[in-house]
């Protein structure tokens, strides 16, 4: 029966039972051929374009294939392979959006999601690495940079060199507005001083994108973003030993009274801080998906065990009190997968995301440390070895409700934006 038949004989049904004569109601025509048109073109929210489906194939090849072999090792040295990051550079995933006159691939930011996706499925660590080269460093340039900005560094990004994003002190996490780090105009060019903590990349960059306040009596509307490069005098300083995400480096970076050109200034004088929430928003999406690429890796590390172990004569897979647990898990990885899908679309299409990338970043980041603590569970004692993999995701699982915005602050995003909707 077709979809407008089964709509027909529902609603004839209805009536009946509301009025016992026979209804006059008829569904109009125009509302058949509607239905049948939105049936047709209308797709579901996992359907990929041919490029985005081959971006995420060679990514997902790329993983199990190479990046598998490395993950142990780079974790237990607390080191990126400088190969895998040569092999990111070389297979084209550090350029994802940039256009193709920059030396990018020119795809959408649902394929750069995707990307960081799949390699979170093998390794948290590297796709943050990804993650923040594609959603926040090049993603800046494109969008504020003038032609000399973008043709001077957007290459090098898609290229060869690691970019990061510098805002986050020692006093100014959540709250960007009590930065530090100044800036001070003399002639032509600026001089930035001070420092940052916790910058992803950092002992790999070679651009950092800087935010220091020109003006501290103007507040949040005192903040700039600088371009600089380590050979200005950018000093890497304490490499963080951190829980998770051990391969992806996490640096304090100081700046004493470094020289930069007024042409080094991204985007308008005093909109830094503007940019800043704006790009994390779109961040915040990739950091979802990383997320939820860490919860199916982790399932699908777990699922093969508990169908290779067996327990009083059975796999243990197949207790329905095991049965359960996978599939309200896999339930819950999906709905992760699609809020984190939905809000990227959104963003592709030039819509309000706010709440959306909020709602991606806080669920799926709690859903990736429900399944990496029940991964380790399903498996028992070996589950809470380093022989199999659940306990590193475990690990990389618990920054997702952290960085790029706690959970705290996107429940306070969401609340906002729901409370303008009700209130009087």
């Amino acid at each position: 029966m077709s979809f407008t038949n089964l709509v027909r004989k529902s609603f004839s049904y209805y009536l009946r039972r509301t009025y016992p004569f026979k209804p006059v109601i008829t569904i109009p025509r125009y509302f058949h051929n509607s239905a049948v048109r939105y049936a047709e073109v209308q797709p579901s929210l996992n359907t990929l374009t041919e490029e985005e489906e081959s971006i995420r194939e060679a990514v997902a090849q790329y993983a199990q294939k190479k990046l598998l072999l490395k993950v142990t090792e780079m974790d237990e040295k607390e080191k990126l392979d400088p190969e895998v990051l040569k092999d990111l550079f070389e297979q084209g995933f550090m350029g994802i959006e940039t256009e193709s006159e920059y030396g990018g691939s020119n795809s959408s930011f649902l394929a750069a999601i995707l990307v960081v996706e799949e390699l979170a499925k093998v390794d948290p660590s590297v796709s943050v690495v990804c993650d923040v080269q594609n959603t926040l460093v090049s993603t800046l340039f494109r969008k504020y940079g003038n032609d000399y900005l973008k043709e001077k560094y957007l290459p090098r990004l898609a290229k060869d060199t690691v970019g990061c994003f510098c805002l986050s002190e020692s006093e100014a996490g959540s709250d960007a507005f009590a930065l530090r780090t100044r800036a001070e105009k003399k002639g032509d060019y600026y001089v930035i001083k001070g420092s940052k903590m916790w910058i992803t990349n950092s002992a790999e960059a070679d651009i950092f994108l800087v935010f220091a306040n020109l003006d501290p009596s103007k507040k949040h509307k005192g903040i700039t973003c600088f371009v600089l490069e380590k050979e200005m005098g950018v000093k890497v300083a304490k490499k963080e030993s951190k829980l998770g995400i051990r391969a992806s480096s996490t640096c304090t970076l100081n700046f004493d009274e470094i020289k930069v050109p007024e042409s080094n200034v991204l985007g308008e004088i005093g909109k830094g801080y503007k940019y800043a929430i704006e790009i994390l928003n779109e961040g915040r999406i990739g950091i979802a998906a990383q997320m939820i690429g860490l919860a199916q890796g982790a399932f699908d590390s777990a699922l093969p065990y508990l169908f290779e172990r067996k327990a009083f004569g059975n796999y243990i897979g197949e207790f329905q009190g095991m049965q359960h647990q996978y599939a309200q898990i896999a339930t819950e990885i999906e709905a992760a997968r699609l809020l984190t899908y939905n809000a990227a679309r959104m963003k592709q299409e030039g819509k309000d995301f706010v709440k959306e990338a909020a709602f991606a970043k806080l669920y799926s980041s709690q859903i990736a440390e429900k399944a990496a603590s029940k991964s380790i569970e399903w498996m028992g004692g070996v589950g809470f070895t380093r022989e199999f993999p659940v306990e590193k995701f475990y690990r990389d699982a618990k920054i997702g409700s952290i960085y790029e915005g706690t959970s705290n602050m996107q429940l306070t995003t969401i609340a906002k934006l729901i409370s303008q909707k009700y209130k009087v």
